[in-house]
């Protein structure tokens, strides 16, 4: 017995409502492509192919899992950011579509300015070095606190062929030398934020989401410490929480300014003390 998959992805849209809402139809056509072997957007294309019983019991196992709470990322194992794909696992936080801004920033001033090296604090799943690495001609250093962050991100850099220097460091306790850029998309989340997750950003490891009471203990860590690591007429890049524009800024004794998301909130500041 075959179904179609157009009739596959309405059935698995029904069920995942509940726990994707709106985007119950992009992650029913997700899970669906993952297993039939197919881009999400090309099954309204090919509407007409048959899905076995087998794909069929993939399917549901992996509606399960979503439906359990899971995050999509992890249920699949591999998602797309930056026009790029990436391992995705337990390891490390879940790469966002808001962090892209800081990634075209880095590369946008890579490129105007000529710098030579990029270090990627907080690396996690290595996505912003991966990335960078990928579009711009500098060398990149990435460092992550977690062992097992660190293995994830090293198979990022092999998946996407880039080169890419990994150093188990706590922000900058085990880093050496000088660079012209220093990004970072550190833990942020308040204790109160911490207690009212969402349900599947609980499957992320509270190492990379939790920022201390306030959320910027890890920001007054990098504005004590990052002069000493950055070069004269360099720059630092921090991902920011869409209500600490001001709180974090006022951190630093330096130039500052914020750049906003595609949603209009703050999500971005660059700091360039010289």
């Amino acid at each position: 017995m075959t179904i179609p998959v157009s009739e596959v992805v309405r059935l698995c849209k029904l069920r995942l409502e509940p726990v994707a809402g709106e985007e119950a139809l992009q992650q029913a056509k997700e899970i669906v492509a993952a297993v039939i072997g197919a881009e999400p957007s090309a099954l309204a294309v090919h509407s007409w192919v048959q899905v076995t019983e087998e794909q069929m019991s993939m399917i549901g196992d992996l509606v399960e899992q979503r439906l359990s709470g899971q995050p999509l990322q992890y249920i699949l194992g591999e998602w797309e950011f930056y026009g790029l794909p990436f391992y995705v696992d337990e390891r490390a936080l879940i790469p966002r579509q808001d962090t892209e801004l800081l990634v075209e920033t880095a590369i946008s001033m890579i490129q105007q300015r000529g710098y030579q090296s990029c270090l990627d604090l907080c690396t996690g799943s290595g996505c912003i070095a991966v990335s960078i690495s990928k579009h711009a001609q500098t060398s990149v250093t990435a460092s992550d606190i977690s062992v097992d962050a660190l293995e994830l991100a090293q198979e990022n850099a092999a998946l996407n062929e880039v080169r890419v220097t990994f150093v188990e460091s706590d922000l900058f306790d085990q880093i050496e030398g000088k660079f012209d850029l220093i990004c970072c998309n550190p833990p942020y989340l308040s204790k109160e934020d911490m207690e009212h997750l969402q349900k599947e950003v609980s499957f992320e490891p509270a190492l990379a989401l939790y920022g201390g009471a306030d959320g910027l203990d890890f920001y007054r860590r990098i504005a004590n410490e990052y002069q000493a690591h950055l070069n004269a007429g360099g720059a630092l890049l921090l991902e920011i929480g869409s209500t600490q524009a001001g709180t974090a800024a006022a951190l630093f004794a330096a130039k500052t300014s914020v750049l906003n998301d595609l949603a209009g909130n703050p999500r971005v500041l660059v700091v360039e003390p010289n």
